[in-house]
């Protein structure tokens, strides 16, 4: 298997094009993630250091280590992705007559909806953490936190799909239902959050 996270961008978008079972929606997600999370990043790294900013120095600086660490993690999403379809894409290979093919498929289905969920919850830490860098980090900057908001609930709203599509065949409905619903809220909740950046930063240059 290809190392998805250091490719080139040619190499990856090559493969994702492809026929090939992965990269998909989930690994694309988790690398437009980690590309919004570093664009406010980058927001942060032209603030410390600014006399004009050294009231708020201790908290970007802080904020900045964060960012580091979500986008090491959701760039590490692209291979865990990968690895966590792969029970799927064999379970679908089962004859149809097979006694086992259903609890295989069960199981496969709930190990594949785990890493689309996992770079949700680390979307929504980067928008976050993206609201303070539009708020308080480098104004000659501002315009790369609102990019960054764009592509974080994008990744956000593009793995909630690679939740949906798996829990939608569940057997167990119950357990669909409970993370569709810890899905929704996320999207609510943080897309909201990320539109209101994008909003709040462009009214800034109209203003």
């Amino acid at each position: 298997m290809i190392d998805f996270a250091n490719a080139s961008c040619t190499e990856f978008v090559t493969v994702l094009a492809s026929n090939a079972p992965v990269p998909g929606g989930g690994g694309a997600s988790a690398l437009v993630g980690a590309i919004g999370t570093a664009l406010g990043n980058m927001v942060g790294s032209l603030t410390v250091g600014k006399k004009k900013y050294a009231d708020v120095e201790e908290e970007i600086v802080a904020l900045k280590a964060k960012c580091d660490a979500l986008q090491k993690e959701l760039l590490d999403q692209i291979a865990a992705d990968a690895k966590g379809f792969e029970p799927l894409s064999k379970a679908y290979g089962i004859p149809k007559d097979d006694p086992n093919r259903d609890k295989v498929l069960e199981d496969a289905t709930l190990v594949a909806c785990q890493t689309p969920i996992r770079i949700m919850e680390l979307c929504c830490e980067a928008i976050e953490a993206i609201a303070v860098f539009a708020a308080k980090g480098s104004r000659l900057a501002v315009s790369d936190a609102g990019c960054g908001a764009v592509c974080v609930k994008a990744a956000l709203q593009a793995a909630s799909l690679n939740v949906f599509i798996n829990t939608k065949t569940l057997k167990d409905r119950e357990t669909a239902q409970a993370m569709n619903q810890k899905c929704l809220d996320m999207l609510d909740k943080y897309g909201a959050m990320a539109d209101g950046i994008f909003t709040q930063v462009k009214a800034g240059f109209f203003n």
